[in-house]
């Protein structure tokens, strides 16, 4: 009989992070000082993330925003020693929707094994699909080319549903006001979010979850850490670079070959072994955010393994302790 490993699941880990960042961001919510809410929350995930039992590899933006300025490095070390790992945070994805008081904003972390999170840089942009489990296997590179219609009908077919009942998110943005009609003139319920596409993509990916397809650019960055919660939950993702001028996609190019290339979520995020955590900042379709009270505040959040399959929600109730009293 094979012997029995305990094997730490560091999504516990990461879920300290997305939650004592969700408790910092929430003081911010509606206040409307977007770059005030979104350096709290950096500083805020990067004093947890240096804490955890790892040798970590953090991708880009965090680091910047927590005033490490690494113009130059791609990656910045963070933990406390132990297994190397590769880290793609977003403290707020949504930090828009926290600064108006809206309903969806979110803290998110993820990590792999060294070497298995790739960079879309010097993208900043990314052209994303994204459907849970029950359509995933029918999902083709196809379908980042096709008509919206095409991709609908197909989601539509998978889930057994009439096109008419499918719902579908985009981010509110200039640029989606073209497929915004294709879905409508297709039959499908479009809903229209001014900011997270994060967790759009879990809400997509979510086994009989409310939203049926993402669709649209969003953050490249973004789309990565979306593609290790898509590949935890089983479901399924597209994605494709978007330069935003000849210069960018010259140098998508030079990094990374054909820029008009499809990935997948496996191309994303290599192997199984994967954890993800997100903690709720302000109510959503997804989480509930923060709650104060007095001396007391909860969350909810949301902790998933890739190895495993296993999807926990958490309902956490934390003392609130002024600064310097233990």
């Amino acid at each position: 009989m094979a012997e029995l490993v305990d094997v730490h699941n560091l999504g516990f880990d990461l879920v300290r992070a997305t939650e004592h960042t969700a408790l910092q961001a929430g003081r911010w919510v509606g206040l409307g000082d977007r770059a005030g809410a979104d350096d709290a929350a950096a500083q805020a995930m990067m004093a947890v993330l240096d804490t955890l039992p790892i040798d970590g590899y953090l991708m880009d933006t965090e680091a910047r925003k927590a005033g490490y300025h690494s113009q130059h490095e791609m990656r910045q070390r963070v933990g406390a020693g132990g297994p190397a790992m590769d880290l793609l945070v977003d403290s707020v994805d949504g930090v828009g929707l926290l600064a108006l008081g809206r309903p969806g904003a979110i803290s998110v972390a993820c990590a792999a094994p060294h070497g298995t999170i790739w960079s879309p840089a010097p993208a900043l942009y990314m052209e994303k699909i994204v459907v849970d489990r029950e359509v995933g296997r029918a999902l083709v590179a196809e379908c980042m080319e096709a008509p919206a219609a095409w991709t609908l009908a197909l989601v539509a077919r998978m889930k057994k549903k009439a096109v008419r009942d499918l719902v579908v998110f985009v981010l509110d943005r200039p640029r989606h006001h073209t497929l915004i009609e294709e879905i409508r003139r297709a039959g499908a319920r479009v809903q229209v979010h001014h900011d997270g596409d994060v967790a759009g993509a879990l809400l997509a990916a979510m086994p009989g979850g409310p939203i049926d397809v993402l669709m649209g650019i969003g953050g490249a960055l973004e789309g990565v850490l979306a593609a290790a919660a898509v590949r935890a939950l089983g479901g399924a993702m597209l994605g494709r670079l978007v330069p935003r001028n000849d210069e960018e996609r010259a140098a998508i190019q030079a990094t990374h070959g054909d820029y008009k290339r499809v990935y997948t979520a496996a191309d994303m995020i290599a192997g199984d072994e994967i954890f993800f955590a997100a903690t709720g900042v302000t109510d959503g379709m997804l989480l509930q955010g923060v709650s104060y009270a007095g001396d007391r505040a909860t969350t909810h959040s949301l902790v998933l393994r890739g190895k495993s399959g296993v999807r926990r929600l958490i309902h956490t109730d934390h003392p609130l302790r002024e600064p310097g009293k233990s």
